[in-house]
């Protein structure tokens, strides 16, 4: 049996072929529970027996590394958190489906009854940002040269300071503190400072 939430976001666009009138829309839910929201439209969708109605689902997310005690660890973050988009046939049927979903609360756009659709410029756009998240990870915090921050561990503890040099390599920074009334560069990790 094939997980309805790797089927929703793997299903290739040959829905598009079968279907010429399915449309993007944005639907809200709780934030959080994206991924639930995404498996309940499938079982709503396979009890009512409404496939041709419907296409992809989609929970845009992008992979971010953080340092967590010294370890480098991927995780998950969603692009749009409290969104997910569905390929849907709208009329009434499909809208009280996918409306009366639990931890759904509603489409994005449009009229009360009847949402706008996005278009399928703006659909590609966020699954090629997703495609780059795969290829290559963000990192959870990115810091900018000549950004702020405040030392939050260490000898330089609550000193201030400006960001001169990033390495994300190795998931460190050389940061500008002022010592004394002199600027003096100091090399630390990612979780020895906090953005101010």
């Amino acid at each position: 049996m094939v997980d309805a939430a790797q089927a929703g976001g793997v299903q290739s666009s040959v829905d598009a072929a079968v279907n010429p009138d399915l449309r993007w829309y944005i639907v809200h839910a709780y934030s959080g529970m994206e991924k639930a929201v995404e498996r309940n439209i499938q079982e709503r969708i396979s009890r009512a027996g409404m496939q041709q109605k419907f296409g992809r689902i989609l929970v845009p997310t992008e992979e971010v590394v953080e340092m967590k005690n010294g370890q480098r660890k991927t995780t998950e973050r969603r692009l749009f958190p409290g969104y997910v988009f569905v390929e849907m046939v709208m009329d009434d049927d499909t809208w009280h489906l996918v409306k009366h979903t639990s931890k759904v609360t509603g489409f994005v756009g449009g009229a009360k009854n009847r949402p706008a659709p996005i278009s399928e410029d703006e659909v590609q756009k966020i699954v090629s940002q997703m495609q780059q998240g795969t290829d290559r990870p963000r990192h959870k915090i990115e810091f900018m040269v000549g950004e702020l921050v405040r030392v939050k561990e260490g000898p330089f503890t609550d000193f201030n300071g400006t960001v001169e040099e990033v390495n994300y390599e190795k998931n460190r920074l050389r940061v500008s503190v002022m010592i004394f009334g002199r600027s003096t560069p100091v090399e630390l990790e990612f979780a020895q400072v906090e953005k101010t």
